[in-house]
Parts: structure tokens; C-alpha cells; sequence
């Protein structure tokens, strides 16, 4: 009995202990996978234990023109009535507490008018765009590269992002664009024209002599076929917003240097129409003739029948079609919701 009594104390010693300490232990454990929890500081990189964690976005956008279809020839110069809608989609790559890379695939259009933007009032600028009566639209598909950098930063996870702080973006960019116009019910000579009405590609028409047999005494001589295909360097300022612990709002106003001039088919002198290529490429180049009244100062075109307004379509060194001194740009507004993809892989992995 005396032996039960010893064997049963010690077993109960034995479990006791026992139970004590996985207790400890199992604290312990909990201690510490909580300090691991809590301490967590993701993917480390050179920059230390900030946090790196990606985003895809979508954004709405406002596209604006400064080129030399403008209301007036300032750089700051844009006709906001022809603002136009567009999207894009994203995607970005936080690797520092205050740099992102985001790449970006955008689309957008852009438009000019001389008809509707130019002041004919305006005796010393707006009445020579009025009377030169070109217009386009142009639609650009844009892949952009931009690095971020935020005035705020984040040495945390993207749990601890500031509510909110200001950026600034700049970049490289490639972009398709084709500037198109409507065409006129007739060509100069008042014959029907096939594509009258609608919209016809302006770059194939060569508008400023690109196609054609210029002499060497022709301003515009040795010009070229503008590619369809550009860069540009995008760079703006913006904000962004903290909206939940996933998503964020950003808003942010951007331009669009490109190196082009011909966004939209203008930038050259006039060249003497009959040395262009077809009757829909001579109609589309000079457009004075379409506006009530005019010429004005009629000169010959040297096409049969047809005169010009003075200053207009016909080649002299004078008779600027547009300013090739200065790049056309395209100004970028966006609104942009964008969602933190690994923000699940960290919850789950905690579970």
C-alpha cells in the first residue's frame, strides 16, 4: 500500500511538472510567435526593413493638347473644351520607403480646332489660326515606366502607410497616335469627295510635302514621313489617399513631353499644292477656302480654276502652317483606385 502511495506521488510529481511545464513552454511559443506577428517587416531589400509589396490599379483620365492647333501660341495653351475621357491600368512595385515603380498602360484622345478655338477678333494672333481652319483628333495607346517618390515615407508595412501624402512621378514612355480629320464634302476644285465626312488618316496624305518631289528651293524640302510611334517623358505631381487598409486613391496631374512635333499633322511650312499627291491630301493641307467668304486675297494655287487666301497654301517661306521651333504636349489627369495584392498573402500566412 505504502509502495502504491510513493509510486502514486510521484507519478503525480511526474505529471505535474510535466503539465507545468508545457505550460511554460507553450507560452513560450505563443510569446513568441506573437513577437514574430508583431515584428513582422516582410521581403527585405539594400534599403533596409521597409516594406515591399505590389499594387494593380485603375484610373480615369482627362486628356488636354498644347500644340500648334492651340488657341494662341503661349506654351501654357489649351482649348478646355476639347477636354477628352480616357482610362488606364496599372501596375505598381513598392521597394522603398518612399519609391515605387509603376508601369502603366494608358488610353486617351486628344483634339484641335482652329474654327472653334481661334479668337478671328484677335487681330494679331487668332485671326491667322481662324482663317488657317485646320483641325484633328488623335488617339494615343500609351506604355509608360514612372518611378514614385513620396514626400512622406514608410518604414513599415503597408498596414502603417500615412494616411495620405503627395508624390511626384516622372518616367519614359512609348505611345501610338495617328492624327486623323474630317474630310470636306469636296476637293478644291469643288469635285465630290469619296471620303467626305468622314474621318481619314493624315499621315499617309504627306500634308506638308513628306511624300512628294520637293525642289531644293522648297522651304519644306528634305522633310520626312512623321513616325507613328513616339517617346516621351511623362512627369507630374499627385496626392494619395489611404482608403482601407488595401486600398488606396490616388489623383495626380501630368504632362506629356513628347518628340514630336506632329501630333497634330501640323508643324511645317505650306508647300505648293499640286506638287502634293492626290486631291483628298491638297484638300486636307490647306482648308481656308471651307470658311464663308473666303479668300479673302485671293492668290493662284496653280491648281486649275483655284485660288488661295494670300499667305495660305502656296510655298513661301512666310507662309508658316505651323511652329516647328516647339514640341507638341499632352497634359494627363488622373484618378486612380489601386489595390494592395499582398496584403492577403500576409493575413493568410498568420492564420
Amino acid at each position: 500500500m505504502k509502495k502504491l502511495l510513493v509510486v502514486g506521488l510521484i507519478l503525480g510529481l511526474i505529471i505535474g511538472s510535466s503539465e507545468s511545464a508545457w505550460s511554460q513552454f507553450n507560452t513560450k511559443g505563443i510569446k513568441s510567435e506573437n513577437r514574430r506577428i508583431a515584428g513582422y517587416r516582410g521581403t527585405k531589400s539594400k534599403f533596409g526593413k521597409e516594406k515591399i509589396y505590389n499594387s494593380v490599379g485603375v484610373s480615369l483620365n482627362l486628356l488636354n493638347y498644347y500644340g500648334d492647333l492651340a488657341p494662341s501660341p503661349s506654351s501654357f495653351s489649351t482649348d478646355l473644351s476639347f477636354t477628352k475621357p480616357g482610362f488606364g491600368l496599372s501596375y505598381t512595385h513598392r521597394f522603398g520607403p518612399r519609391y515605387s515603380l509603376m508601369g502603366q498602360y494608358l488610353y486617351g484622345s486628344i483634339k484641335g480646332a482652329d474654327a472653334e478655338s481661334a479668337d478671328p477678333s484677335d487681330l494679331s494672333n487668332g485671326i491667322y489660326r481662324y482663317q488657317r481652319n485646320l483641325s484633328f483628333q488623335n488617339q494615343i495607346h500609351e506604355i509608360s515606366v514612372v518611378g514614385i517618390f513620396d514626400l512622406f515615407e514608410n518604414q513599415q508595412t503597408y498596414m502603417s502607410r500615412a494616411k495620405w501624402t503627395p508624390y511626384a512621378y516622372i518616367g519614359v514612355a512609348v505611345y501610338f497616335h495617328n492624327p486623323k480629320a474630317i474630310a470636306p464634302a469636296t476637293d478644291l476644285q469643288g469635285n465630290p469627295l469619296p471620303e467626305a465626312g468622314n474621318l481619314v488618316e493624315l499621315q499617309p496624305l504627306g500634308t506638308e510635302g513628306q511624300y512628294s518631289n520637293l525642289a531644293t528651293t522648297d522651304v519644306n524640302n528634305g522633310i520626312q514621313p512623321y513616325s507613328l510611334v513616339q517617346f516621351a517623358i511623362p512627369f507630374g505631381l499627385g496626392a494619395r489617399f489611404r482608403l482601407t487598409d488595401v486600398l488606396d486613391l490616388s489623383a495626380d496631374v501630368g504632362f506629356r513631353y513628347t518628340f514630336t512635333d506632329y501630333l497634330d499633322d501640323v508643324s511645317a511650312n505650306y508647300v505648293d499644292l499640286t506638287k502634293l499627291n492626290s486631291p483628298l491630301a491638297q484638300a486636307m493641307s490647306y482648308r481656308t477656302n471651307e470658311l464663308p467668304g473666303y479668300p479673302k486675297n485671293p492668290q493662284p494655287s496653280g491648281i486649275p480654276g483655284v485660288n488661295v487666301e494670300a499667305g495660305y497654301g502656296s510655298e513661301f517661306p512666310d507662309n508658316k502652317r505651323g511652329g516647328k521651333k516647339d514640341n507638341d504636349i499632352y497634359m494627363v489627369t488622373s484618378i486612380r483606385l489601386t489595390y494592395i495584392l499582398k496584403a492577403h498573402f500576409h493575413q493568410a500566412k498568420f492564420r
